[in-house]
């Protein structure tokens, strides 16, 4: 099935775009800080409401639109007040369709609330992990949380990536899985069709010299050199763990399965 055919003919709202600068993945200091970025075809940001902030004022779907820079689509709200606003659109939301922000409400394919009044076993997205900083977790097309547990002032959901985690209750979160969940059978197909997202070529590591990446160097296709694979930084990059101990670790309950 072609998901495009759910989306409204229309150009997208003026109001609502940026045009962002391509730095091709140099840093502030001119020297590149990501690899193999560059060229790609112009594009505008669409500014979407992870927040979702018009809190008590319902909204209609009057468009589900395409976002370039997103893997999911994106649904054009208009509140009573007549202001216009993106978001996530969940899959299976249709034009004309009503939702609404509240801390309780119904629950209903859209609507958003906090997490505390969400009833076990929903399917969630745009997930706020502090109360009022917006969504952060599961944002990317078709994926969606569960809410496991209510308990202490905190919600247990597990996440797409099969961690368990405790959020404050206060925090906000969408009813719904996040559309185009066909995304993930997307195949490239082509070099080409890369370069026009941006994503420039990337060479092995014991292809360079010996100067450009640790694993470079020698003469015709020799082994690494090395005892374990390290990144062109030196540092460690295969079976040792490199994520930084965070504050909020003590709120994991669960960590994803290998």
């Amino acid at each position: 099935m072609n998901s495009y055919k759910i989306l409204t003919k229309k150009r997208p709202e003026k109001r609502l775009l940026l045009s962002l600068r391509n730095k091709a993945g140099r840093g502030s200091s001119g020297r590149i800080t990501v690899r193999h970025q560059g060229g790609g075809v112009k594009r505008l940001y669409r500014i979407v409401d992870f927040g979702e902030e018009k809190k008590g004022i319902p909204a209609r779907v009057v468009a589900l639109e395409y976002d370039p820079y997103r893997t999911g689509f994106i649904a054009l709200l208009e509140y009573q007040d007549g202001e216009k606003r993106y978001i996530l659109a969940p899959q299976n939301l249709k034009v004309g369709d009503e939702v609404l922000i509240a801390e309780k409400t119904e629950l209903k394919l859209g609507n958003r609330m906090q997490l505390k009044n969400i009833p076990v076993g929903t399917e969630i997205h745009n997930i706020e992990l502090i109360p009022g900083r917006g969504g952060k977790l599961a944002k990317g097309a078709g994926t969606s949380a569960s809410v496991l547990a209510q308990e202490n002032g905190f919600t247990q959901i597990v996440l797409p990536s099969s961690e368990v985690r405790k959020i404050f209750g206060e925090c906000f979160a969408t009813v719904g899985t996040v559309s185009r969940s066909e995304w993930k059978y997307t195949k490239i197909g082509k070099a080409g069709r890369s370069r026009l997202r941006g994503i420039r070529p990337t060479v092995r590591g014991s292809a360079m010299s010996a100067y450009a990446h640790p694993h470079g160097g020698g003469e015709g296709k020799a082994p690494i050199g090395l005892k374990h694979p390290k990144t062109p930084w030196g540092k460690p990059a295969l079976g040792v763990k490199t994520r930084k101990r965070k504050r909020t670790d003590k709120y994991i309950l669960q960590r994803r399965k290998k």
